[in-house]
């Protein structure tokens, strides 16, 4: 269900919604500066996350940039669109003149040309503007990763505000500045992240603020300066019933499948390359599927030309849950090579599925995958070998992988589910209009 911005109400004249009860469904604006639908977990997040609340008897709206996210039906879907500049056909084009049509087109356009990610603060301010007309309809808003400066405009309007940090981006301008090829590249790489100062700046200011896992927590006070009283654990879930083992399709022996949502140091996908390459050598079937889109010109197109690896290397985009669930079912491993992870939601969802995980050891995977040979096969991150060890390790021994899958999906179940995430979400939720409650009364 899409709602465009100009449909979807007109100035409160200041009215204000009274903070609900206890016990009264709440009215939340869910908002995702991009929501690409099948790559990449702020997308994956704000779907399910929406879709559990909704069950539960909540009204969620989403408000979203472009790529947008798929929601279910009874969801409204907020569209605001931004310039689009980092889109996958034309990444870092510079829009025309015809097109700045707002003032905040204008503040995207200027920020992208200083040589800074745009995304965050002018999709902030599009959600305030948006929101500002529209102040009694909403108990709260829950940011997703946006962090821009527009949630304190909505905070000064009077809209309960909590935040979701899956990690500190501070972690990937750190990554990406260590493996920089050059000084004129550390040099563009330090601008291009110069927005993660203006998410410090907000997240220190939020009254409350939800991460994924101890791993981010602890970055995050680390890194964005946050009282540890103000942030909780809440971690991401899975649908068991979607991401589920299908005996009816066979498993490639030599097929691994990984999920690239972007072409970053962080993830970690050169080195998955590098091993593939490796392991050609001794099986030379191995293919790799990479659910992703591989852009012109990246990083990783340059890795697998290097290595000729372009016939065992096909990327796949675009496509549904379902068919994600069937290339689990059909490859003999997956495999999640990033030197750091918040979460890792492809780790739980390939593990509902059965499939075998080889994963690093970066940031909060450890509290994901569980322990080596018991539940996946754990390797250090940013070492080829030790992934090609790992992958090796399956093709190796199909029924100790075997073995080794099922208990993954048994520690998925058993540990996370989108519901839970709903649940712990909403006792957030109340927490906070708890002490926006009590702000009131006492001033």
């Amino acid at each position: 269900m899409r709602a465009t911005p100009e449909a979807r109400g007109t100035p409160s004249g200041g009215a204000r919604r009274p903070l609900p009860g206890p016990d009264d469904p709440l009215r939340i604006a869910l908002l995702t500066y991009r929501g690409k639908p099948h790559v990449g977990g702020q997308g994956v997040y704000v779907r399910h996350l929406a879709k559990a609340l909704h069950r539960s008897g909540h009204h969620v709206e989403v408000l979203s940039g472009q790529p947008y996210p798929v929601v279910d039906e009874g969801i409204p879907l907020v569209e605001l669109p931004s310039l689009d500049i980092y889109n996958d056909y034309f990444p870092m084009r510079m829009p025309g003149l015809w097109e700045l049509r707002s003032r905040w087109d204008w503040l995207e356009v200027t920020a992208f040309s200083s040589g800074t990610f745009p995304e965050p603060l002018a999709f902030s301010m599009r959600a305030w503007d948006h929101l500002h007309h529209r102040l009694d309809e909403f108990d709260l808003v829950h940011d997703n990763q946006c962090l821009g400066y527009g949630l304190l405009l909505m905070e000064r309007d009077g809209l309960p505000v909590l935040g979701t940090i899956h990690h500190p981006i501070t972690v990937d301008r750190r990554l990406e500045m260590e493996h920089a090829e050059s000084t004129r590249q550390r040099w563009s790489k330090a601008r291009w992240y110069a927005f993660t100062k203006m998410q410090t700046r907000v997240a220190r200011r939020l009254r409350r603020v939800i991460t994924v896992s101890q791993s981010s927590y602890a970055d995050i006070c680390r890194d964005h300066l946050i009282p540890p009283d103000r942030l909780h654990i809440v971690p991401v879930g899975v649908d068991p019933e979607l991401f589920t083992p299908d005996p009816s399709v066979r498993r490639e022996p030599f097929q691994i499948i990984s999920t690239a949502s972007s072409d970053v140091a962080m993830k970690g996908q050169r080195y998955l390359l590098e091993a593939v390459a490796k392991l050609r050598t001794e099986y030379p079937e191995l293919r790799l599927v990479v659910v992703g889109r591989l852009k012109e010109g990246s990083a990783a197109q340059r890795t697998i030309e290097a290595l000729g690896l372009s016939d065992a290397v096909e990327f796949v985009s675009g496509v549904s849950d379902e068919r994600i669930v069937e290339l689990y079912n059909s490859s003999a491993a997956a495999v999640v090579p990033s030197l750091y992870e918040g979460f890792s939601l492809p780790a739980i969802e390939a593990m509902s599925t059965g499939c075998p995980l080889v994963a690093t050891t970066g940031g909060a995977i450890p509290e994901v995958a569980g322990a080596d040979g018991e539940t996946c096969f754990a390797v250090e991150p940013g070492d080829a070998e030790a992934l090609a060890t790992g992958i090796r390790r399956v093709l190796d021994d199909p029924a100790a992988a075997a073995r080794i899958g099922a208990a993954g999906r048994e520690r998925v179940i058993n540990r996370w589910s989108w519901a839970h995430t709903a649940s712990r979400t909403v006792e957030h939720y109340r927490a906070l209009i708890d002490e926006v409650r009590s702000e009131r009364t006492s001033g």
